[in-house]
């Protein structure tokens, strides 16, 4: 080989190493942005939660991903309970619940974060039928009263009742899913139900169905929870999901005719119940924080008391693992 041929050859070498170097560079490069990622963005939307609706209907999310090829699927929870069964299978990555039945799951063993605060709701009372001879707390004793288990209803029912010095032993506890205590309570198979809007509003508006006993403090919050694991390893999805949940509250709080609207197409209810289930939620304050905790540890006796929760567990403890703020402070300005 002569002299110039044998400096081709080590040029060519050199070049081929620098090109496969650049390639795996680019692959690895690659690999580490699709780890980054999950391969699917599943999300809950939830009749209860007004923004889930709005950013399923306007496909904000799908339009998001979408560049990084990471489709969106959607799963409808129907109820509080229901979210955190799919959180703690593994089915949804985000969940949409109640503030203290996502404090009931977690110490339980759902291992799960609040990320998120999609509203702050009067969304369940006690309900009774029209003519319904029941006048007090005190009337419900012996009686039959539906409630949807490790809902935020259910646990409204346990406070109420507490309050006024009665136990869940003292009641007929009827366990339905929140639209089967609706239907019980307006056939009356039930004397009263711990509602849930919009079927509440509904069944107010369509029935003239009795608001026995409303207490806006012992409604707990709406929460976007996801798992603990799907915080640790997409911790920039879940900012990016909690954009998008932004946006859909912003939309709500500058539209809210076209969000009635919206809200009455999506769950199909008249516009009336509609209406009357978003005077019934509060937007303003999204962020998790101190006042979401005081109100988890305010409420969370109930659940030692009913025997909810193993004796001795440190609900403090819980409740502070998790309300996790730091996502959504990274969000919202």
């Amino acid at each position: 080989m002569t002299k110039n041929n044998k400096f081709l050859a080590r040029f060519l070498r050199m070049a081929l190493a620098s090109v496969s170097g650049v390639a795996l560079a680019a692959s690895l490069s690659a690999n580490a942005l699709a780890a980054d990622q999950p391969k699917e963005l599943r999300l809950d939307y939830a009749y209860y939660s007004p923004t889930s609706l709005v950013l399923k209907k306007f496909g904000w999310a799908e339009q998001e991903f979408q560049a990084d090829g990471v489709p969106v699927k959607w799963v409808l929870s129907a109820g509080s309970n229901r979210a955190l069964e799919y959180l703690n299978s593994g089915s949804v990555d985000f969940g949409s619940t109640a503030g203290l039945a996502a404090v009931l799951s977690k110490a339980n063993g759902n291992a799960i974060k609040g990320v998120y605060v999609y509203s702050q709701p009067e969304w369940t009372a006690l309900v009774v039928p029209k003519d319904s001879p029941i006048k007090s707390i005190k009337d419900l004793q012996g009686k039959k009263v539906a409630a949807t288990k490790g809902t935020d209803p259910f646990l409204f029912l346990l406070r109420t009742l507490h309050q006024s010095g009665l136990k869940k032993s003292d009641i007929e506890h009827v366990s339905l899913q929140h639209a089967d205590g609706r239907a019980a309570l307006e056939q009356g198979r039930v004397d009263a139900w711990a509602g849930l809007d919009p079927l509440m509003a509904t069944s107010e508006v369509e029935k003239e169905s009795r608001l026995l006993y409303r207490n806006v403090g012992f409604n707990t919050y709406g929460f976007l929870n996801t798992s603990e694991t799907f915080a640790r390893q997409y911790p920039d999805t879940v900012k990016r999901v909690i954009k998008l949940y932004e946006k859909a509250r912003l939309w709500v709080l500058a539209n809210p005719e076209e969000a009635a609207k919206l809200l009455s197409e999506e769950a199909k209810l008249s516009l009336p119940v509609a209406k009357l289930q978003l005077t019934r939620n509060n937007f303003n304050s999204p962020k998790p924080g101190p006042e979401h905790i005081a109100a988890f540890k305010n409420a969370a006796s109930i659940l030692l008391e009913e025997e909810l929760v193993k004796k001795g567990t440190d609900l403090n403890k819980v409740i502070d693992d998790l309300v996790d703020p730091s996502f959504a402070k990274a969000v919202i300005k």
